[in-house]
């Protein structure tokens, strides 16, 4: 399965927009969101059905048992991450949210009064029909393995859609977790610039992140005529780096009449849905063709 990831290296850039904009033209029949912080694609994508929801579990939490414990501190002495303390009915309690379930407070507690229990991190979320498949997940508040969670949103997506030869991931913005685990195993990933200070700085971040896993990596910029100094520097970048670049997507307020509609830039006409169209063209062209020598 040929995997395309679309990433900007910061929020707002319209990479949601352009994945969408993407899984219509290609009529892609194996899509997932990994934004697991903040999962949005389906509202662009209006699904027909419900679906299937698994309960996702991460780190587990420790829990103290009242009746065994003998209140030697051990616990809260030894743990670094200050989810441990002491009520006022000197009863020891931990707090769920600040727990790693890294284990030490049940190593060191004497009385085996601690132990660590399963706990839910996020929910899977799995839309599957006889036409396609779309994977997504949303990870609870407070819970810290967003990256374990893409990593079963894609492996979802795979099982699922076994028969499937091309796949289209929306990333998450930044650089952390998430993208890491999103870009793991991918064909290709392509970077939705801004230009802006910032949009060019994250860019560049992510590239170098991509660079790591020896992926091939593309760019284009969104809402290009915002700024064309910074335009230019983009595509200076690029050249200078050697990446493609797929070309210039313009600001749009027909993008956000489109979206608010539940519909995708390319299914109505507008500048951006045209720009979009270039774009993608020349992006399949370079995943699918085959490599000499």
């Amino acid at each position: 399965m040929k995997q395309l990831l679309i990433l900007s290296g910061k929020g707002g850039t319209g990479k949601t927009t352009i994945a969408s904009a993407f899984i219509r033209l290609s009529k892609a029949k194996a899509y997932a969101d990994c934004d697991v912080d903040a999962p949005n694609l389906h509202l662009i994508t209006e699904q027909s059905s419900e679906p299937r929801k698994t309960d996702y579990y991460g780190l587990p939490n420790a829990e103290i048992n009242p009746v065994l414990c003998i209140k030697c501190d051990l616990c809260r002495q030894n743990c670094r991450f200050d989810s441990i303390s002491v009520e006022a009915d000197k009863k020891y309690k931990v707090d769920p949210f600040a727990c790693e379930g890294c284990g030490v407070c049940e190593a060191v507690c004497p009385a085996d009064a601690v132990t660590l229990k399963p706990a839910v991190s996020g929910e899977l979320m799995l839309f599957a029909n006889e036409r396609e498949v779309f994977s997504t997940a949303q990870l609870k508040m407070g819970s810290g393995n967003s990256g374990k969670l893409v990593t079963e949103v894609k492996k979802q997506m795979k099982t699922e859609a076994v028969n499937t030869e091309f796949a289209i991931i929306d990333g998450s913005p930044g650089i952390g977790c998430p993208v890491i685990a999103s870009i793991s195993g991918v064909d290709m990933v392509l970077v939705v610039a801004e230009p802006s200070i910032s949009g060019i700085s994250d860019m560049e971040r992510i590239i170098n992140t991509a660079a790591k896993f020896g992926t091939k990596t593309v760019v284009c910029i969104n809402k290009y005529d915002t700024n064309i100094d910074n335009t230019e520097k983009i595509e200076q970048f690029c050249k200078k780096q050697r990446l493609p670049f797929m070309g210039r997507i313009p600001f749009d307020p027909n993008a956000v009449k489109a979206i608010n509609n539940v519909q995708t830039i390319v299914d109505i006409d507008c500048a951006s849905g045209a720009a979009v169209k270039a774009v993608y063209n020349k992006t399949m062209k370079l995943l699918f063709e085959k490599s000499v020598g």
